[in-house]
């Protein structure tokens, strides 16, 4: 089976992505042609000498060569064509305009595809919803298949237009899998083939991180600590529950990993005796802080941008062993046998408590259980499980 990528991630960022490691899995048995979304005019123009947009810049104009061969089964497409930007277009000049990319970038596609002789192929579109919009019509694939990883319409840049576009392509789309059960049942209102396929964790620093050894930085930290490991976003995280907890129990430590926005850096917590930032830290240095906590906390806000994703946080914590306390939502309901789940407060306050007492050897076993089943060979089974419904033959 031959299966073609495009989506927002493209393969030379360093950060990772759900749609890389799903990737390097189809790859496992099936060939793969991963496509970099295409070199658009204002990213010339703005960023001409970074070396990224410079070696797009020479696939286009011909002098390098845009297919790169990654791995046996795995290829990545530079795209030799350039794309015009046209996100801050009306709805019918961009509608327009976004054809036109499309055509530009089916094109590409479709050269690169001929070369490698890729046929019948399955389209998988990682949330690409403008630059990816018509290549089912263009590109005519055995089997098209929309992957929600994100509400990404709680951005401003996708709302404008994807809230009239991503549901028309979630509709005609053959197939939608998710990595939450919020975003299956969002895609199921428009595409009654929309499932849930879970999410994979690269875990194995986490798994090994019960030996770590306490951090020099923590070493003198009272407990019982209650932790925090991430980024502290004003837009995800409740910055009052943090304040609540702090005061409600001061002879609690709160411990806060990750870099900080302006708000919190601004904010009261940092004049509370019991609350301590570490600031940023190396991932591989994370499972050790993870471990020198004696719970856990994911102290996510409701809202459009947070409601639907999946907590890639809470499998590392449980990787580790920890107990966790979490806000509740639709994400979270997969987690519910082994996460103590609540709202508000004063529900933070009662579960932490009990969290604390409740700490047991069989309790620690059962989580990192739990966490080592979210691998992306799984997730990826499950992909194709939700493929085999719709009656293609793998």
């Amino acid at each position: 089976m031959d299966i073609v990528i495009t989506g927002q991630q493209a393969w030379d960022v360093e950060i990772g992505s759900n749609c890389k490691n799903i990737a390097l899995e189809f790859a496992r048995n099936h060939r793969v042609l991963y496509v970099n979304s295409p070199l658009d005019r204002i990213s010339l123009l703005r960023n001409g000498s970074d070396p990224k947009i410079a070696k797009r810049r020479d696939v286009v104009r011909g002098r390098a060569d845009g297919i790169e061969k990654v791995g046996e089964n795995l290829w990545i497409l530079y795209p030799d064509r350039m794309i015009e930007s046209v996100n801050w277009l009306p709805g019918f000049l961009f509608d327009i305009l976004n054809k036109y990319n499309n055509r530009t970038f089916a094109g590409s596609i479709a050269r690169a595809t001929s070369r490698l002789g890729f046929e019948n192929y399955i389209h998988f579109n990682d949330n690409d919803m403008f630059r990816s919009f018509y290549l089912k019509d263009l590109l005519k694939p055995r089997l098209s298949i929309y992957y929600s990883r994100d509400y990404m319409l709680a951005v401003d840049y996708w709302k404008k237009h994807g809230v009239r576009l991503e549901p028309e392509l979630i509709a005609k789309s053959d197939l939608c899998v998710a990595n939450s059960t919020y975003l299956a049942q969002y895609c199921g209102k428009y595409n009654k083939h929309s499932y849930y396929v879970g999410q994979g964790c690269d875990l194995d620093i986490f798994m090994e991180g019960a030996e770590s050894s306490e951090p020099a930085d923590l070493e003198k930290i009272r407990r019982p600590r209650i932790g925090y490991v991430g980024a502290l976003q004003t837009l995800r995280l409740d910055m009052e529950l943090l304040d609540y907890i702090a005061r409600k129990r001061p002879e609690w430590t709160l411990v806060l990993v990750g870099p900080e926005d302006n708000e919190f850096m601004q904010s009261d917590l940092h004049k509370l005796p019991n609350v301590i930032f570490t600031g940023s830290r190396n991932i591989s240095e994370l499972p050790a802080y993870i471990n020198a906590f004696d719970v856990c906390l994911n102290p996510q806000l409701l809202n459009e941008v947070t409601i639907g994703n999946y907590p890639r946080k809470i499998d590392e914590y449980l990787a580790v062993g920890k107990p966790v306390v979490a806000t509740s939502t639709d994400a979270m309901s997969v987690f519910s046998e082994h996460v103590y789940l609540g709202n508000g407060k004063d529900d933070y306050i009662r579960l932490i408590e009990r969290a604390l007492a409740e700490q047991s050897a069989e309790k620690t076993a059962d989580r990192r259980q739990f966490a080592s089943s979210h691998t992306w060979e799984n997730s990826v089974a499950e992909i194709y499980k939700a493929i085999s419904k719709t009656g293609f033959a793998l």
